[in-house]
């Protein structure tokens, strides 16, 4: 349930007349709306008025801010005086269903009216520029947007210019009502976004569809996956099987027990196979990976970890069985003398194999636990890591365990161990230095690695980082956010969520660190180097125009958008923008936010990920949450340098075009980016580099825009809010006068809300661009979320994933 009045619908759509369908739809079920529908509402209201209501049978202010959930006390105390028709100070039973009758059953003209009400804040009828700048301050406030006291009145005087039609320099309902009529999808639905209580349950019932699992769509979009586990399957039963039947002489414990000894053999090698990264990496530059899942080897890894579980259970359980009926039939040994002793003689070596079995219990337990979604994902990742190191032990304790476990260890457990080897040596002999830190809005380290000769990666890579000052032995994944065409540098961009994260923050965060900070003068010696060859470096960018995304440039999008905390030093230049003459400004800030370092750390890999296919892709889709930009950014960067290689500039003029050239490289004919955030500070975080990106797009191309951007802000309300309507249709205007968006100054509008996904991909499935590739990067639920949508429109579906 919504929490909502009436349905909403996202600005993302299909086509007009296929709105008008839908809309003439909505009203037509609306009026056959039957008394029994009626009579069901009225009780649900009535029980839910009793709950939020006191033993005064009234609601009064404070307890109507409870139930309508709204953060401005504004709209709260509007929408009470509204509903509070005779005045008295608190709200009847009548007196709500009267309003939510006309909120839910009336006219668009009713709706209207008590929206023209809300904004007329004295009473006047009519609205002056005060009165609606109060009101999307008000509307700023509830979509948790921070914009400057000046664009507040920028967009207050764009909303009254075009509403106030006569020049009178007020605003009428008539006007109000015409200005509204501009936006249809939003007169259809008004809303108040009130609580659940003012929405009965829903009782429409759906027809019953295929689950997803037996879908055609399903089986094709995953068909490597599951081939490999049929494979998998059938392997086991079939070892299971053998070994049975060699032991079919002994009692049914002992078969039972030695088919899951043999089924454990295998996994126990399987288990390595699927997590020998450099190997998977290079398997992914072959034909392997049109056969194998390698995009999907953690999560295998997952699974035949828990295989193993369950094996080992019913391995040890027939093996107690065995014992207890052997000391009924013998009496030579006592059952404890079988499990914690080696009198008895069981075992290849000394007669080890109960001890070893039980301790080897007992340590694929505590790994099993400690690598849970609830450890690894609640700030104790260490705990993970370090249990996870007992596959030491496991795999000598197994060969100790069982006399044939070295048979099927020796080539997995050879190739880890050159893997290893490799690893540690590449990582040492290749130390590098972190060179500059950024630390961004919401606890994000961005950190710039000087970047080794022979360091050679694809757009989407990760690595595993090392800072013997945050901590010696650890090392975490991360993946790259530049581009590999970038020589000097390499970026990390690192969200605080765990122990060792939040230490490296803290670490960039504190002052005073002794011996680990240049002097004070030093320092500023160095800043002002550093500004200066950033300065040289953005007017030789602006005058060329054709620069990729080198270091340089690079270092002024690292600053651009810093926030500094004490007397930072600054600098804005006049830079050309791709429309011609119009000038854009750039900002670079030094201060206790961004610094330059000079910190020792060690980068094991690269590593490959399932990204590394999109420039085979036709029609390539980009979807971040969050922080889950990172591979995207670095991406991003690559696709648009190889752009770059197929721009044209006339030498006359600023008129640029990007000619259809096949690049064997790249197959791309269409990028659509699709980046989630929570609030409005997470955009800093990429947000110049976004900024480039627009202006380095041709002006005009064969096919239509190459790289589309469409940003969503989950916790501004959508523009079928009462509370936020006048700001969405302020920002609108605003940004169709200035050509950029008030939230994150690109050219993109920033959506609010999340987005519809099955009308942005019925979009993207009619644009015809070829195949489309989604690839996308965030939160389990939202990934379970995109592969049902992807699986319905045939589209390939890629994940990030790596632990």
């Amino acid at each position: 349930m919504t929490g909502r009045l009436h349905l909403s619908k996202s600005q993302l759509g299909p086509p007009k007349s296929r709105e008008r369908v839908q809309v003439y739809k909505r009203k037509q079920s609306l009026s056959s709306m039957s008394m029994d529908d009626d009579a069901k509402w009225l009780e649900w209201v009535t029980k839910q008025f009793e709950t939020i209501a006191g033993e005064d049978k009234e609601i009064d202010l404070e307890e109507f801010k409870t139930a309508l959930k709204v953060k401005e006390s504004f709209f709260a105390e509007r929408f009470f005086a509204l509903f509070d028709s005779d005045g008295s100070g608190s709200i009847s039973l009548d007196e709500l269903l009267k309003a939510l009758n006309l909120l839910t059953h009336g006219s668009e003209t009713d709706k209207l009216r008590f929206l023209f009400q809300v904004y007329d804040v004295d009473g006047s009828g009519s609205i002056d520029p005060d009165e609606l700048r109060t009101v999307l301050k008000s509307c700023l406030r509830e979509s948790a947007i921070s914009l400057p006291e000046e664009k507040l009145d920028d967009l207050t005087l764009a909303l009254f210019e075009s509403a106030d039609t006569d020049n009178s320099g007020t605003i009428t309902f008539e006007e109000l009502k015409e200005e509204l009529e501009k936006f249809p999808e939003v007169m259809e639905n008004l809303t108040i976004s009130a609580a659940n209580w003012l929405k009965p349950p829903t009782t429409e019932k759906y027809p019953r569809k295929t689950p997803r699992y037996l879908r055609p769509s399903y089986w094709h979009n995953n068909s490597r996956k599951l081939l490999f586990l049929c494979c998998y399957i059938l392997v086991n039963i079939l070892l299971f099987t053998l070994a049975a039947v060699n032991h079919s002489s002994f009692n049914e414990w002992f078969m039972l027990a030695k088919g899951c000894g043999q089924c454990l053999n295998f996994n126990c090698t399987l288990v390595v196979v699927l997590m020998l990264r450099r190997c998977l990496t290079w398997l992914r530059a072959t034909w392997v990976v049109r056969v194998l899942p390698l995009d999907q080897h953690v999560l295998l890894h997952q699974l035949v970890g828990f295989a193993i579980f369950g094996l080992s259970i019913v391995h040890t359980v027939a093996h107690v069985f065995n014992f207890v009926k052997m000391t009924r039939k013998s009496g030579t040994y006592q059952l404890w003398e079988y499990l914690f002793t080696t009198r008895p003689g069981i075992g290849w070596i000394y007669g080890l194999a109960s001890i070893t079995g039980i301790i080897l219990q007992f340590l694929i337990i505590l790994m099993l636990i400690c690598s849970s979604t609830i450890i690894r994902r609640s700030g104790h990742f260490e705990l993970f890591y370090w249990t996870h190191l007992c596959y030491i032990w496991v795999w000598g304790l197994l060969i100790l365990h069982c006399p044939n476990f070295w048979k099927w260890f020796v080539a997995s457990g050879f190739l880890f161990l050159m893997e290893k080897i490799v690893g540690i040596t590449v990582s040492h002999i290749g130390a590098t230095q972190i060179v500059e830190v950024n630390l961004l809005p919401s606890k994000v380290t961005h950190l710039v690695i000087k970047r080794s000769t022979f360091f050679h990666y694809k757009p989407g890579d990760y690595v595993y980082l090392n800072i013997p000052e945050i901590a010696k032995y650890e090392w975490h994944p991360f993946t790259i956010s530049s581009a590999p065409e970038q020589q000097d540098t390499i970026w990390l961009h690192i969200r605080s969520l765990g122990q060792w994260t939040n230490q490296l923050y803290e670490y960039f965060r504190l002052p005073g660190r002794s011996g680990k900070e240049p002097k004070r003068l030093t320092k500023n010696l160095q800043n002002k180097k550093h500004q200066k060859c950033s300065q040289e470096c953005m007017i030789h960018s602006a005058a060329s125009n054709d620069s990729v995304a080198t270091n340089k440039d690079d270092k002024v999008e690292l600053t651009s958008y810093k926030q500094c905390e004490s007397d930072p030093l600054e600098m804005t230049i006049q830079l050309d923008g791709a429309d011609g003459p119009q000038s854009r400004e750039v900002s670079t800030k030094l201060g206790e936010n961004h610094q330059y370092c000079k910190i020792k750390c060690y980068i094991d890999g690269p590593y490959g990920t399932p990204t590394r296919t999109i420039f085979t892709s036709q029609h390539a889709v980009l979807i971040g949450a969050g922080i889950g930009i990172t591979p995207f950014a670095s991406i991003l960067q690559s696709i648009m340098y190889r752009y770059r290689m197929r721009k044209q500039n006339c030498p006359n003029c600023s008129y640029s075009w990007c000619e259809n050239l096949k690049d064997n490289e790249m197959n791309l004919r269409k990028v659509d980016f699709i980046w989630i955030n929570r609030d409005q500070k997470s955009f800093e975080w990429f947000v110049s580099l976004l900024t480039k990106l627009e202006m380095d797009q041709a002006d005009e191309e064969p096919q239509g825009r190459f790289l589309e951007m469409h940003m969503y802000m989950t916790s501004a309300l959508s523009k079928n809010d009462m509370k936020a309507l006048g700001l969405q249709m302020a920002l609108d205007l605003l940004a169709k006068k200035e050509k950029r968006d008030s939230i994150t100054g690109l050219r993109t509008r920033t959506q609010p809300g999340r987005p519809d996904w099955s009308k942005v991909f019925q979009r993207i499935s009619e644009e015809k661009k070829g195949k489309v590739h989604v690839f996308f990067c965030g939160s389990p639920v939202l990934a379970k979320t995109i592969k049902a949508q992807c699986e319905h429109f045939n589209f390939k579906f890629y994940k990030e994933n790596f632990q």
